[in-house]
């Protein structure tokens, strides 16, 4: 058909075989210059050519081509050259396209309603024969008007003669044509004849079309967008009785499938009188284009719907087919926006929905009460903001989640309950004007207290005896790693009298985490919320074991156990040895290695006292610089494993780090930026080719290391940028008490809050996570780090993970 049109939105993206598609991205379609075959074509002259040009919400430009375009008789081959003027890179910019498109079901009569014109092609009754040529053009509006070619030309009209048909088109607005009320809907009509002259004989050749108008065919209500078209066009209609063989739908340009429509909401509807197609406003298809108004929300939205239609008259038996392209536009409307609040309390964080938007809306900041955060700093904050596109809609919503324990969230607690508020601002923009809206939303949600369970504890030389006061309510209970289930609880002895439950945990158990500052057995024992999951209680009981780890027999047999610790939890204990390196356990499991040895070997060595006779050996990892040169390397990259060497952290009065504070100073008082000098140290190591380096550091109000709200002092080795009072590294020399400065690491940190509360939390723990590097085996991470400032890098080899932690407890104002 002469009309058949295709669009799409990227210069490499084609729709089936009559498409000729064109973009670039916020080029205004005033500055598109077009040529097709060696023809320049302006935006003056593209209705008389059969193009039309659009751009959409994104910027994108689409060209429509008519397939009897002014410069293709019966080949049906287009080949654009764009030239994009403007470009600031590039003032010859050029672009070429071309597409051959087959059509072979042509009509009697070909009718295209386009954005910028109407065209009409018929065929002819029979061959015009050679000599004759167009001479007049008739118009009827309805009173006859006669035009030379050459003036029709002028006037924007267009015209193509082929051997079979007429091609005729026109601007959608001309003095010759005309209104005509059809069915309640005004349509512009273009009713022509056309003169073909051979001397003394004229052939005349008649032409009509009929385009619908946007005022009086469309309604708009709140939510739905009707288009009337009506099916007996009588201006196209020379006789009573004809039959309509075929209704199509499209959407720019497309044609759709009845599936499409349906997924999509749209409705086709053939009554008595008109073809009724209805489109959800917002619906996939169209865009939104948005607007603000003294912060009020406003929406537009456009869309362009496609019919076809075929007939044909019973009286000629001929057949027409009748396409309109037809663009709409709503009146900008008011659009209250909906926070929908999704939190589920149990859950312990805030969600909300805030929406609907069109995709011209960007999401810029949030506003708390005591602060203002961008996206991004939200995200990283541990909130989750995020933009959903609806799937059945053009429309937009973004979704926050905020947790509870997040120190922009207030707490109040009254009757028994715990209420938590959320008060927040959006930072919205409107692209590309940059339009400022803000919306304000408020949050609440209740949670029940539940009062902890009373835990109490000790300890013999074999076992750990926990007592907890549960007062008939229900607690998940964690021992350990472990939940306690009954098969756990029967190995742990556990016996309940409806109000307290006992356990007896042996120091074997593997639930027991040995610690590193001495060879001390742990248990930890953690009641939850069991609808919430959150911890109510956590209890932990240290006690010393020494007595079990080493045993004297009076044949001279000796026994020792060494067992890895918490802040070593990479140890292969299979591969300890006695001070002789070849003596290695007789047992070992990924918590334990077994010895056996008799005083006068694998190294042991012994001491006179009084009446007491000493033997001494020591447990520890082979050190790889005793390996011999011919050692296989590979094998000692593979087995390379953490040293038996141990952190110590120190907290310092001044910067000289000579004085440091002892175990009975804490807790120790700071004011706000006061500085915290810290020193790590690596024990029980002088092997010059390994060095400590400090992997993460950061800051929590209670002693659990993962415990929420957290801020960050070192990440990936060097000093958090975002954080207000930056880490200082300060450098290591050798002095009385440091041998090796690779082993030491020092760094000072101002002392701070975590909000602007004038109550503040009593206690501030800081963790850190550090690694041993050696300098013979490098595995990169945080021993090959280097940070962008050089008072703040930290360089090593071999990561081996250890992890320390220290406490700075009881802070003052």
């Amino acid at each position: 058909m002469s009309g058949e049109h295709h669009a799409c939105g990227r210069w490499s993206s084609w729709r089936e075989t009559s498409g000729i598609c064109c973009c670039h991205e916020y080029i205004d379609l005033s500055e598109f210059v077009i040529s097709c075959v060696n023809h320049l074509i302006s935006l003056s002259s593209s209705s008389q050519c059969g193009f039309s040009m659009k751009t959409d919400h994104l910027g994108n430009a689409m060209i429509y081509a008519s397939l009897q375009n002014c410069f293709e008789d019966h080949a049906f081959t287009t080949t654009l050259n764009l030239r994009l003027h403007g470009n600031q890179m590039d003032e010859d910019e050029l672009y070429q396209v071309a597409e051959t498109c087959q059509y072979t079901a042509w009509a009697s009569r070909e009718i295209v309603c386009d954005h910028n014109y109407m065209e009409v092609s018929v065929k002819r009754k029979r061959p015009v024969e050679a000599g004759f040529r167009i001479t007049t053009l008739v118009f009827f509006t309805p009173e006859e008007r006669i035009m030379e070619v050459k003036e029709a030309l002028n006037r924007g009209y267009g015209i193509a003669n082929t051997p079979s048909r007429l091609v005729l088109r026109s601007p959608k607005t001309t003095p010759e044509t005309y209104i005509q009320n059809v069915a309640g809907v005004p349509m512009t009509v273009l009713k022509t004849s056309t003169i073909f002259e051979k001397k003394w004989l004229a052939v005349q050749i008649d032409a009509t079309a009929a385009c619908p108008l946007v005022e009086g065919s469309v309604s708009v209500s709140s939510n739905t967008i009707a288009w009337y078209l009506p099916w007996h066009i009588d201006p196209l209609i020379s006789s009573k009785q004809f039959k309509l063989l075929e209704v199509h739908m499209g959407i720019n340009g497309q044609r759709i499938t009845t599936a499409e429509m349906a997924a999509r909401q749209y409705s086709l509807i053939v009554s008595s009188t008109h073809i009724v197609i209805k489109i959800p406003i917002g619906a996939v298809g169209g865009y939104l284009k948005s607007n603000v108004q003294d912060n009020q929300y406003f929406t537009s939205y456009t869309v362009e719907p496609m019919v076809e239609l075929h007939w044909i008259e019973d009286t000629t038996h001929e057949d027409t087919r009748y396409k309109v392209l037809f663009p709409i536009t709503t009146p900008f409307l008011p659009q209250p926006l909906q926070v929908i609040d999704e939190t589920v309390p149990n859950k312990q964080i805030f969600k909300l929905i805030l929406g609907p938007f069109g995709t011209d809306v960007a999401l810029i900041n949030i506003t708390f009460p005591s602060e203002v955060l961008s996206v991004a700093e939200c995200n990283v904050r541990g909130f989750n903001v995020m933009e959903l596109m609806s799937p059945n809609s053009s429309s937009k919503v973004f979704i926050l989640q905020v947790p509870f324990m997040d120190p922009v969230v207030l707490q109040m607690t009254q009757n028994g309950f715990t209420l938590y508020r959320l008060q927040l601002t959006f930072g919205l923009l409107v692209l590309p004007e940059l339009a400022p809206l803000s919306h304000t939303a408020h949050l609440e949600a209740k949670l029940v207290n539940i009062a902890p369970p009373k835990v109490f504890g000790g300890c013999d030389h074999q076992n750990f005896y926990v007592l907890v006061e549960h007062g008939r309510r229900s607690f998940q209970t964690m021992v350990g790693k472990q939940m306690l289930t009954p098969d756990l609880g029967q190995k742990y002895g556990f016996m309940d009298n409806g109000t307290h439950f006992s356990l007896v945990v042996p120091f074997s158990a593997p639930d027991v985490v040995f610690e590193q500052a001495s060879i001390r057995g742990r248990i930890d024992v953690i009641m939850r919320n069991p609808e919430t999951n959150t911890e109510i209680k956590k209890f932990s009981m240290a006690c010393n074991f020494h007595s079990t780890l080493t045993v004297c027999f009076p044949n001279g047999t000796m026994t020792a156990l060494a067992v890895k610790l918490e802040a070593v939890p990479s140890l292969n204990t299979s591969r300890l040895t006695l001070r002789d390196p070849t003596c290695g356990p007789l047992f070992s499991n990924d918590r334990f290695a077994y010895f056996i040895f008799s005083g006068n070997t694998c190294g042991t060595t012994r001491k006179f006292l009084s009446n007491v006779m000493l033997y001494e050996n020591e447990i520890s990892l082979p050190d790889e610089s005793d390996k011999s040169d011919e050692s296989d390397e590979s094998e000692r990259k593979n087995e390379s494993e953490e040293p038996v060497s141990t952190c110590t952290v120190s907290l310092h009065s001044d910067k000289s780090y000579s004085l440091f504070y002892r175990e009975e100073d804490y807790p120790i008082s700071k004011y706000l930026q006061q500085p915290l000098y810290f020193e790590v140290e690596l024990m029980r190591s002088r092997n010059p080719k390994v060095s400590l380096e400090l992997e993460n550091c950061w800051a929590t109000l209670k002693e659990d290391r993962m415990s929420q709200p957290r801020w960050n002092l070192i990440i990936d080795g060097c000093a958090n940028k975002v954080h207000p009072y930056q880490v200082v590294f300060h450098p290591v020399w050798v002095d009385a008490r440091v041998e090796n400065p690779s082993h030491f690491k020092r760094f000072e940190v101002q002392m701070f809050s975590f909000d602007d509360k004038e109550t503040l939390s009593p206690q501030l723990f800081v963790h850190c996570d550090a690694v041993i590097c050696d300098a013979r085996n490098p595995l990169g991470g945080v021993c090959n780090k280097k940070c962008p400032s050089k008072n703040n890098e930290i360089r090593g080899l071999t990561c081996m993970g250890i992890t320390i932690m220290h406490e700075i407890v009881g802070f003052v104002i």
